[in-house]
């Protein structure tokens, strides 16, 4: 069963769907922690870990499927010191369409439609669960903007080695060759609508990304926060079937 709800997170909330006769569950999103799940798959990276014996399974979140697959590579490469991810999300459904109410976040009781609005993220320890090298290095946060669908990442990232615009370039190309259908890379001058129904994890715009000196990085990325997601629970689900 895919739960997609997203009103459970606790494990002894989703303990009762296999209580009732469920024998797996996979989550369209990461759970309260990593301990809440058996296993958290980022398809692309580390999806070979499923070995058919986990009941409770979660796909990540959109945002960790679009940045965690280029981190594991960057820092395969160059070696991450520091990495600020600041994700531009399209409205979701936990806010209102006209100034309302919310039951945690102010800022979230404003217009979805009107406003730019701020809002909390765990994307940092989301990322730091499938990257554990990189713990501690991780830092985040989250701006919801008026657009229906289609977001993207603006990844600052600090390297322990030099590099050069043309290097990060031609290394998303590569891993777009080693990943097929999970990260692809485009230099044409894109708007977030083009990416709509794309479905890739991650869709890398080479002609955004900029040094400041040679370790010091700014990389733009898109991703369909619906279609890519809900093409990577398939992939999940797929692969984890073939594991039983």
């Amino acid at each position: 069963m895919v739960e997609c709800s997203g009103q459970y997170g606790a494990r002894h909330e989703l303990m009762r769907f296999i209580d009732a006769g469920c024998p797996r569950l996979l989550l369209s999103h990461p759970g309260q922690g990593a301990a809440d799940v058996d296993y958290t798959v980022v398809f692309g990276t580390n999806q070979q870990g499923l070995t058919g014996a986990e009941q409770l399974v979660s796909n990540a979140s959109c945002t960790t499927n679009a940045v965690v697959p280029l981190l594991h590579d960057l820092h395969d490469r160059w070696g991450v010191e520091q990495v600020f991810l600041t994700t531009l999300h399209s409205v979701m459904n936990d806010q209102p369409l006209i100034d309302g109410y919310h039951h945690t976040d102010l800022r979230r009781t404003r217009s979805a439609m009107q406003s730019i609005v701020p809002v909390s993220t765990g994307l940092a320890r989301g990322v730091e669960r499938l990257l554990p090298a990189l713990a501690g290095r991780v830092q985040a946060k989250a701006i919801r903007v008026p657009t229906l669908n289609v977001s993207a990442i603006d990844l600052m990232v600090l390297f322990e080695t030099d590099t050069s615009a043309e290097q990060l370039n031609a290394g998303f190309k590569a891993l777009s060759s080693q990943l097929p259908g999970l990260v692809d890379w485009s230099s044409h001058p894109h708007a977030s609508i083009d990416f709509n129904h794309n479905p890739h994890s991650a869709i890398i715009d080479t002609s955004q990304t900029r040094l400041n000196g040679t370790r010091l990085a700014n990389v733009f990325v898109w991703f369909d926060n619906e279609w890519g997601f809900a093409n990577r629970l398939l992939d999940t689900l797929r692969y984890w079937a073939t594991r039983l």
